[in-house]
C-alpha cells in the first residue's frame, strides 16, 4: 500500500509528487492549497477539465502556454472569443488543441461571468466545502469522488458549465484546498 515517499531532501510527499521535478514543486507549493479570486478559479477549473485523459505533468509543462492563449484566465475575455480565436487556440501547440474542451473552457468563462450575480465561482466552489474532509494515509484509500463534488458537479452544470464531472470537480477540490488529500505523514498535510 502506497503511502508517502521520503524524497532526497528527507521531507514524506505523496507518492506522484516523486515522479518528477514538476510535479514536486506543484505539490509542495501550490497543490490542496487555497486560492484567490475569480481568475485563479476558472484557471484551475479549466486546467482540470483539459486534463480529463492526460496527464497532470502535461497540463503542468503547458501552464505557461494555456495562461497567454486564455487572456490569464480573465473570465470577460475568454467570455467574447470568438471563432477566430478557436481557430488561433487550435493551431497553437503550446496547449492542448482539443475542439471540445477548448469550447468548454469559453463556454465556462461566460458561465463564470453569469455566476457573478450569484456571489461569483469562487464562493459558489467554496459551498461545496465537506464539514469533514478525507484523510486517506495511503493512495488505496483516496477517492476520486465525493458527494460533495457530485453535488458541485449537478450544481454547475445547472449554472451552464460544461466539461465539470464529478471526478473532474473533486480534482478541483483537491487543487484548492477544499478537500485535504495529502497522505497523512506527507509534510504539506493540513498545511
Amino acid at each position: 500500500m502506497p503511502g508517502p515517499i521520503v524524497g532526497d531532501d528527507g521531507l514524506a510527499r505523496c507518492p506522484w509528487a516523486a515522479s518528477h521535478p514538476v510535479n514536486r514543486e506543484y505539490h509542495d507549493t501550490e497543490w490542496g492549497r487555497p486560492i484567490q479570486g475569480e481568475a485563479a478559479h476558472l484557471e484551475r477549473l479549466t486546467l482540470e477539465a483539459f486534463q480529463s485523459g492526460l496527464s497532470w505533468l502535461t497540463i503542468l509543462n503547458k501552464r505557461p502556454a494555456f495562461r497567454a492563449a486564455f487572456a490569464e484566465f480573465d473570465a470577460e475575455t475568454v467570455a467574447a472569443f470568438d471563432d477566430t480565436d478557436r481557430a488561433r487556440l487550435m493551431a497553437d501547440a503550446g496547449i492542448v488543441r482539443n475542439r471540445l474542451k477548448i469550447d468548454a473552457a469559453i463556454t465556462n468563462a461566460r458561465a463564470t461571468v453569469a455566476l457573478r450575480a450569484q456571489g461569483g465561482l469562487a464562493a459558489y466552489v467554496e459551498g461545496f466545502r465537506p464539514e469533514i474532509g478525507p484523510a486517506p494515509a495511503t493512495t488505496e484509500e483516496m477517492v476520486t469522488t465525493s458527494p460533495e463534488s457530485v453535488a458541485l458537479s449537478k450544481g454547475l452544470k445547472k449554472q451552464g458549465f460544461v466539461f465539470v464531472g464529478p471526478t473532474t470537480m473533486y480534482a478541483l477540490m483537491e487543487a484548492i484546498g477544499i478537500v485535504d488529500d495529502h497522505l497523512v505523514g506527507c509534510h504539506r498535510r493540513g498545511a
